[in-house]
């Protein structure tokens, strides 16, 4: 009889578990997004720098192949460091004003780069969860083109809106550009890489539950940090209350 694996292994198993997926390469994007403000933009490009050379080091040390994005994440982080000691004063908070947009763009950019290449930036990481015999087949591309694809209208669309809130609001802190917006666009991307590969696919419900339940902290968002009326914010958390009733009713 096997052994149990030790809590070490089943530890170190599920870390490998997360970074066999594509959102160790954006993590690092999601440090800076989450971390820069004010006076603190080298301080969100080091630990996003760290942070990218950390999971490169870890791939290479569990004999997986060197990601596109990876690569990708320590040259931009290492530039935008470089760029901040360079700029004086006015350059640094030029940056800091814009560099949710930069960001966004520089991911829409490698995005489409890595379709325009044939080689969406997620198929790298899925050839290492599936046997080398499907890599070429139509289904497997399909879905790596398609979900690199929502990735990619998912930064654009962050991207907009920043630039709406920087350049036309005036308010980088705009509560709807800066987070519900982005977030949303995110939180959708993510949740579609994990719903849209599943054979046979899921019900709508499995994708639309996580997203009704977004709807709720938005709402005591909009309630606690005046983005907008009380009855938007009463509005958003019975939405999402009611979304998610509907859903398991439809289970």
């Amino acid at each position: 009889m096997r052994a149990a694996p030790s809590p070490a292994r089943r530890a170190w198993d599920a870390v490998g578990a997360m970074l066999d997926g594509p959102l160790t390469g954006l993590a690092p994007w999601i440090v800076l997004a989450v971390v820069e403000g004010p006076g603190r933009l080298a301080w969100a490009a080091g630990i996003a720098l760290s942070l990218s050379v950390l999971f490169v080091a870890v791939d290479l040390l569990r004999g997986r192949s060197m990601k596109l994005l990876g690569v990708i994440d320590v040259v931009f982080f290492a530039a935008l460091l470089a760029v901040h000691f360079l700029l004086d004063q006015a350059g640094q908070d030029w940056m800091e004003t814009w560099v949710g947009e930069i960001a966004n763009i520089t991911l829409v950019v490698i995005a489409v780069g890595s379709m325009l290449a044939r080689m969406p930036f997620t198929i790298q990481y899925a050839r290492e969860e599936v046997d080398e015999q499907y890599w070429r087949t139509p289904r497997f591309l399909r879905i790596n083109y398609v979900i690199t694809g929502v990735w990619a209208a998912a930064f654009l669309v962050a991207a907009i809106a920043g630039f709406y809130g920087d350049a036309v609001l005036r308010d980088s802190d705009n509560l709807w550009t800066g987070w519900v917006i982005q977030t949303a666009a995110m939180l959708i991307a993510l949740q579609f890489s994990a719903w849209y590969p599943e054979d046979p696919r899921p019900p709508l419900s499995a994708l639309l539950a996580p997203l009704a339940v977004w709807l709720i902290p938005v709402g005591i968002l909009i309630l606690t940090a005046d983005g907008g009326p009380g009855w938007l914010g009463y509005t958003f958390i019975a939405a999402g209350v009611a979304a998610q009733a509907f859903l398991r009713k439809g289970e």
